[in-house]
């Protein structure tokens, strides 16, 4: 399997022209990933392994576009990005070192999450992704 940003390279070129639906779709394949080793859970095995690989450099990749300094997103979404995109990292080493089911559940909850908001219509698009996002992972980690 391709890694998210060759994946997101590729589907930009071919079927999106929408970023927004593609980070959406990208952030629904990372979802699905897990949520298949969730409910096919054999403990950390190969395919989860390849499964946070993918989602953990996708969280690098969406991450690093969002917060960096010449993204015009108000700096308040950046931090509400790199604050999500810490905990999805921390979530992953957990699960590596400690590989349980139930830890999954946050990082799909988040990517289905954020992949939603990202598909809805601007119009449709209150309340705020990122927001419900955060509130995932304070749910999570406190």
């Amino acid at each position: 399997m391709r890694n998210p940003a060759e994946a997101y390279a590729q589907t930009a070129k071919t079927t999106e022209t929408n970023p927004r639906r593609l980070e959406a779709s990208v952030l629904m394949r990372a979802a699905t990933r897990l949520q298949a080793c969730r409910d096919a859970w054999k403990g950390f095995d190969a395919d989860l392994d390849a499964a946070l690989i993918y989602n953990r450099k996708l969280w690098t990749v969406l991450s690093t576009s969002a917060t960096a300094n010449d993204n015009p997103l108000p700096q308040a979404l950046k931090d509400n990005i790199a604050t999500l995109a810490v905990f999805v990292f921390k979530r992953t080493f957990e699960i590596i070192a400690s590989p349980t089911p139930e830890k999954l559940d946050a990082l799909v909850a988040i990517n289905r999450d954020l992949a939603a908001g990202l598909s809805a219509q601007p119009a449709q698009a209150a309340p705020a992704p990122v927001p419900q996002a955060m509130a995932l992972g304070q749910r999570y980690t406190a």
